[in-house]
């Protein structure tokens, strides 16, 4: 049986929960810049020191919107806590891409347009550009992850270096390249899935 959350665990999540959204909601409309901390803790219904408290600043803030679109339904829960239990409990390569794939399918949609909040901030926010090289290190590190159970398990291609399988899976399922081929491209997103799909099957896969 899972751990039982205390009413304070309860009440902590949905207060943050309540935050991320606001603060989703006025990059959104606002943009990153003129969104203030104390605009997003008005409209969360908070006092400006429990969004401190909860989160943090306004980078920690566009971190975590970025966190609850990737995660969906499975927030406040990160990404790496729960597709890491999924990738490491299955035995089939093939099946670990699909559910790479599949988890992208989704979470791309969503992230798409928390990236273009993070891509525009990045270029005028030294903070914001900080946060642009952090999120593509985590998501390098994580792929890293993936590529070595491929290994452990036998199916990378012998040429291939950890390092070099998670730069593949870097590049086929970055966020602009959704962007470029779905959202401002003519693909649908079941094109996408498939070209993403294969290209790691080939790509990675030695059988």
């Amino acid at each position: 049986m899972g751990d039982v959350k205390t009413r304070r665990q309860v009440a902590a999540e949905q207060t943050q929960r309540a935050i991320v959204e606001a603060a989703a909601r006025l990059f959104a409309q606002n943009g990153y810049q003129p969104t203030s901390i104390a605009r997003i803790a008005a409209d969360a219904g908070v006092a400006v020191q429990t969004v401190y408290n909860s989160i943090g600043g306004k980078r920690e803030l566009l971190s975590r919107v970025l966190d609850f679109a990737a995660a969906g339904d499975q927030a406040p829960m990160r990404v790496p806590e729960f597709m890491r239990h999924r990738v490491e409990a299955e035995t089939d390569p093939h099946r670990i891409i699909d559910q790479l794939v599949d988890f992208w399918q989704d979470a791309l949609a969503r992230t798409a347009p928390v990236f273009r909040i993070l891509r525009e901030a990045a270029a005028v926010d030294p903070e914001a550009a900080a946060l642009e090289r952090e999120r593509a290190a985590r998501r390098m590190s994580n792929y890293g992850h993936a590529a070595a159970i491929l290994a452990a398990r036998g199916a990378l291609r012998s040429e291939l270096t950890i390092q070099t399988a998670a730069a593949t899976i870097f590049a086929i399922g970055h966020p602009e390249t959704y962007r470029t081929l779905v959202i401002d491209g003519s693909w649908d997103v079941q094109r996408w899935a498939t070209w993403a799909r294969t290209s790691l099957y080939n790509a990675l896969l030695s059988s």
